[in-house]
């Protein structure tokens, strides 16, 4: 894949995401509290100053879970948010 392609897979995958959530009242506080367990301790210490996950954890996470080429889907962070909020 190359970097333009990879680019608009995650900006149309994040946008699935949001919408996805958005969609389900019942999942947005488990959606910002699991959000937030993400975001590294200190965040305003250090760039880019937005409390967003580092980059490398989430490759990693993602990798993991899909392989190097592997491609999530929206659909299965509506079922790991709804796993977290049952209490997994």
């Amino acid at each position: 894949m190359t970097h333009s392609a990879t680019f608009w897979f995650h900006c149309t995958f994040w946008f699935q995401c949001t919408a996805a959530v958005l969609s389900r009242p019942h999942l947005w506080f488990t959606a910002v509290r699991q959000f937030f367990r993400a975001v590294p301790t200190r965040w305003w210490a250090r760039p880019p100053y937005f409390p967003v996950p580092d980059r490398s954890y989430l490759r990693f996470r993602l990798e993991t879970a899909y392989g190097a080429d592997g491609r999530p889907r929206a659909a299965e962070l509506v079922r790991y948010l709804e796993w977290c909020r049952v209490g997994g």
